[in-house]
Formats: C-alpha cells, sequence, structure tokens
C-alpha cells in the first residue's frame, strides 16, 4: 500500500499508517513529525525526508528511509529496526532500550544519548560515517558502533564522546590516537573476542548498505566501555 504524504500533517500521516494494512510505502515525506510512533508488526518505507522522532517508541516495526531523517530518530524505541540510507540528525536513539538503528551516512550530536540495556533487550546503533560531539552521552548500556566509512577526511567522532558513560559498550573503526575520552571510562584496540561481539551486527550493516563485512572488520577498532557504575559518585558528598 502506498500513502502520499504531502498534504498530510502528522497526525493524519499516522492515523492513515495505522489503519494501512501490510507493508506500506510513503511517498513525498516531508518533515513530518513522530511517524510511525509506537508501532508493531509493520514493514514502512519512506521516501522523502522524515521529521523529528521518527520510529519514537517503536515496538517491532520495521521502519525503512531511502535518504535522511531529522532529529531523534528512534527515540525510546523498544523494538524494531530502522534502516536510514543517508544521514541523521541529532540525538538519534534517544534513551533507547531495545532495537536496532543503522545509518548509512553521518549521525549528528548526542547519537546514543541515555541509551540503556532493558532485562534481555540490547539495543544497538551502527553509524557508517562519523558522529557529531557527545557520542554515547550518559550511556548506561546497549552498544554503539561507528564505523568512519563516510566520514570523509574528519575525525570519527566530534569532541566530548562518552561523557556521563556508565554502561554498555562502544566501537569505533580507528585508533583512536586523535580523540580524548573522559577519565571515567577505559579505551583500548579491540581484539578478536571483542570483534566477535558485533560481527552480526556489521553483517546486517552491509547487508544494508551493500558493504564488505570483512573489509570493514579487517581495520583496527577501539572499544570503550565504563570504568564506574557511578562515575558521578565524587561529585557528592556521603551523608
Amino acid at each position: 500500500m502506498s500513502i502520499n504524504a504531502k498534504e498530510l500533517d502528522y497526525r493524519a500521516l499516522n492515523e492513515a499508517l495505522r489503519k494501512a494494512a501490510g507493508e506500506v510505502t510513503l511517498e513525498d515525506c516531508c518533515g513530518q513529525r513522530f511517524i510511525a510512533a509506537g508501532m508493531t508488526n509493520r514493514h514502512i518505507t519512506i521516501s522523502g525526508i522524515p521529521g523529528n522522532a521518527l520510529g519514537a517508541y517503536l515496538n517491532g516495526a520495521m521502519i525503512t528511509v531511502r535518504g535522511n531523517a531529522q532529529d531523534a530518530v528512534g527515540d525510546t524505541m523498544n523494538e524494531g529496526k530502522i534502516v536510514v540510507h543517508g544521514n541523521i540528525g541529532d540525538a538519534a536513539g534517544y534513551a533507547m532500550r531495545g532495537g536496532k538503528i543503522l545509518v548509512k551516512g553521518n549521525a549528528g550530536y548526542r547519537a546514543g544519548i541515555h541509551m540503556k540495556a532493558y532485562e534481555d533487550k540490547i539495543p544497538v546503533m551502527v553509524i557508517g560515517g562519523g558522529a557529531g560531539s557527545f557520542l554515547g552521552e550518559y550511556q548506561a548500556g546497549g552498544v554503539i558502533i561507528v564505523l568512519g566509512l563516510e566520514a570523509g577526511n574528519g575525525k570519527i567522532v566530534g569532541y566530548f564522546p562518552c561523557t556521563g558513560m556508565h554502561g554498555g559498550k562502544m566501537f569505533l573503526r580507528s585508533d583512536c590516537r586523535d580523540i580524548s575520552f573522559p577519565s571515567q571510562v577505559t579505551a583500548r584496540p579491540a581484539n578478536e573476542t571483542d570483534l566477535a561481539e558485533i560481527k552480526a551486527d556489521i553483517a546486517e550493516f552491509c547487508e544494508a548498505f551493500g558493504y564488505d563485512a570483512g573489509e570493514i572488520l579487517s581495520a583496527a577498532f577501539t572499544v570503550v566501555t565504563p570504568d564506574s557504575k557511578n562515575p558521578y559518585k565524587q561529585m557528592y558528598v556521603a551523608n
């Protein structure tokens, strides 16, 4: 089924999505917010640019974007998958606690902020290009992978990555010699055991976007983990 979004506001568009059956294609999407919020068991393909909070509270649906997406992709998503064939804005994966976000291009500021794991769910975000500043801010769980394939000659990550990180893992396809990490985390070269953890995620990324998994995994990676579950303990006075 195809829905032309050109003349629809976000409320009317989401109502049409809820009424649609089977796989749905949205044509001429132009900045409508909250597309597919909370949806389950649906495959949605979007042509155009969806607005903020695409797939917020997603609960099992599959979303494919044939271009760029704006801020807060996958905000608080619980389950499902979002695949973006372009770039994404700021705060992607905000507080996501399950599911996957795969991005071919670059991510803006604060990707993975407040990402967490919930019960048996481990959220995963794979960014094919580079990520802006404050990547993984306050990360409490889940996995963030940045590959730098579309990052050009710039850094794979902007300023202040892992600020407040107290859970989860981050994998950066770089030796990270030019990146400054906070004292509350450990950044070290990834070994074969580390890379085995993300092998399936890299394969899924490559299947979506046409890359070679072996070539990606043959490069040097840095794995970042928190040193403390409470990085702010030293900021408080004991009572």
